[in-house]
């Protein structure tokens, strides 16, 4: 009897730990397919978005555990030494405050930055969120590299940003960075004591190009050139493009990126101006520093100078002995109109990688930073000595507050006169850029204007024909 009833309890057990066994595999496939890997490492659904624990959601587990925080990367380029303390000060910040996300930050080289990124994403492991300047967003769009954000962030936040920076994050209706600064590539720095030497006054630059050639000649005497801008075609190839916005109304090819468009007055007027510059001796014969470096003008070698707006930080921190004598304006226009354009816009932005798991969180942290509480970005602006700007309508009225940045008349002078009226820098390949950077060097030094501007056309339709770029503007 013993050994009969112990078999029979041996199969009832079998049986009952089936029957449970089938209950449960059952109770987990009933679930739409949302928990079939809940029990897996990664915690991410099918479709590879976030586990409800990941998202911040309550955890499944019956113990009252706390969920598993979501481990964001952030990869941001190294800029100067504030701009990494800010991004680490606010990286901090939002860890403190979001109990279910934590963001590791991680700062890159610049001169690492463009092999690190491609080995990363060639391995599939990119950062969830990275930096990213104005001119690589429409490309990286294209190929799928980056999201789109409308989705992802409040709708609003876009509503917010200027109307003319709005569109350098978007393609095809849709956005896909964030903005965190823009710098206008061009603004004039004068000396007010030397305007005044030369019977000048003081409290109006010159506002159109032939007065930019009045006043220059006035202020060039013995050890003290008149004017400086960029003179070699390196730097031509990208400083020159708020002047051709200027005087031609468009930049060096057709919309369509068809055909060159450089044979006319307006492109003539920029070469014009620069040869005459140059010719006329108020430039030096050699260019003193790049374009980006205002030194010259700091060590008293040049009465005016056009840089772009990071020269205020340059002046600010190492030159402050002459900030008194410094007079700060828009970039004098062809015919004196200073609301037509006269710089482009460049800066940075934050992106979510085209294949981040946590595409909701990454945003979420990128509105928090950028586009969330505008004292945020007031203290990196602060940092940045106010020579670089923001692109949020709603910081720029808090500004008008703040202790600090109220009493800056030379970051209100530019984020009035300059940025609304800036452009967005082109997207078509460098080699067109240059070629017409090459034609205003070549007349700088003597070629005719017609001739120069001659083979930058042909310089110009030869590569689209090479490259095919006909037709492939996706902003078109």
């Amino acid at each position: 009897m013993q050994g009969k009833w112990g078999k029979s309890k041996i199969r009832s057990a079998l049986l009952s730990a089936l029957v449970i066994l089938a209950l449960a595999v059952a109770g987990c496939g009933g679930n739409s397919g949302k928990g079939s890997d809940a029990g897996s490492s990664a915690g991410v659904s099918p479709s590879g978005s976030a586990s409800p624990s990941e998202s911040g959601g309550p955890s499944d587990s019956a113990s009252g555990a706390p969920a598993e925080k979501v481990k964001i990367e952030f990869w941001a380029q190294k800029f100067e030494d504030t701009t990494d303390a800010w991004f680490k000060k606010w990286t901090n910040e939002f860890n403190k405050t979001h109990e279910n996300i934590e963001v590791k930050l991680t700062i890159v080289p610049g001169d690492a930055w463009a092999q690190k990124l491609k080995a990363a994403q060639a391995a599939g492991k990119a950062p969830d969120i990275a930096t990213m300047n104005y001119g690589g967003i429409v490309n990286a769009a294209k190929l799928g590299q980056i999201l789109p954000l409308n989705e992802l962030m409040d709708p609003t936040v876009f509503d917010d940003l200027y109307d003319n920076v709005r569109d350098f994050v978007s393609v095809g209706g849709k956005y896909y960075a964030y903005p965190k600064l823009v710098e206008p590539s061009a603004v004039l720095y004068y000396r007010k004591d030397l305007f005044q030497e030369a019977g000048l006054d003081p409290e109006k630059p010159p506002a159109a190009w032939a007065e930019v050639l009045e006043y220059g000649k006035a202020l060039t005497k013995k050890g003290v050139f008149g004017f400086t801008i960029a003179q070699n075609a390196a730097d031509l190839g990208w400083s020159s493009w708020g002047l051709q916005y200027n005087a031609a109304g468009h930049l060096a090819v057709t919309d369509d990126w068809s055909q060159a468009d450089v044979d006319n007055e307006g492109y003539k007027n920029v070469l014009n101006f620069y040869q005459q510059a140059y010719q006329s001796g108020i430039m030096p014969k050699q260019q003193l520093a790049g374009y980006a470096d205002i030194k010259p003008f700091g060590e008293g070698k040049v009465a005016m100078a056009v840089c772009g707006s990071w020269a205020i930080g340059q002046l600010r921190n190492s030159y402050k002995d002459m900030l008194d004598k410094v007079g700060v304006a828009p970039m004098a226009s062809f015919d004196g109109d200073q609301t037509k354009p006269t710089a482009t816009l460049g800066g940075w932005t934050l992106v979510v990688d085209g294949k981040s798991r946590h595409a909701e969180e990454a945003a979420s942290f990128i509105s928090y930073l950028l586009a969330g509480d505008p004292a945020i970005m007031i203290d990196f602006f602060k940092g940045a000595q106010f020579s670089k700007f923001s692109a949020r309508q709603s910081v720029d009225e808090a500004m008008k507050t703040d202790a600090d940045a109220s009493k800056d008349a030379w970051r209100a002078l530019i984020a009035e006169k300059v940025i609304p009226y800036s452009k967005a820098e082109p997207i078509y390949p460098w080699d067109i850029s240059f070629a017409l950077s090459t034609a205003i060097e070549s007349a700088m030094r003597g070629t005719s204007v017609d001739k120069a501007l001659a083979k930058a056309e042909k310089d110009i339709n030869d590569f689209i024909a090479k490259s095919k770029l006909a037709g492939t503007n996706p902003k078109a």
